[in-house]
């Protein structure tokens, strides 16, 4: 019965640190993917260097992208920040 008593404050730490630590990086992380896989021709995306660009063409790894009017440029997936949505 001592032995219990000792570990039950470790068992209640390692609890909390789940639920506050790990799940919610796992919701995000599942939330980040599923955004990844839904993004379509034509949506506007910001890449981690802070670009906001237009996608041109969706391939497996890689993303074609439209820099400008002239300007397309091929990046990875895992470079996406986020979906960019008007404010206006």
């Amino acid at each position: 019965m001592e032995i219990i008593s000792q570990l039950l404050p470790f068992v209640f730490l390692i609890a909390i640190m789940y639920f506050v630590i790990i799940r919610p990086q796992q919701k995000e992380a599942k939330a980040r993917a599923a955004m990844i896989e839904a993004l379509a021709k034509g949506d506007k995306v910001i890449t981690n260097g802070g670009f906001i660009v237009t996608i041109s063409k969706v391939e497996e790894k890689f993303l074609s992208v439209k820099l400008n009017a002239d300007t397309i440029a091929q990046i990875t997936k895992d470079s996406i920040a986020k979906k960019y949505e008007d404010e206006a």
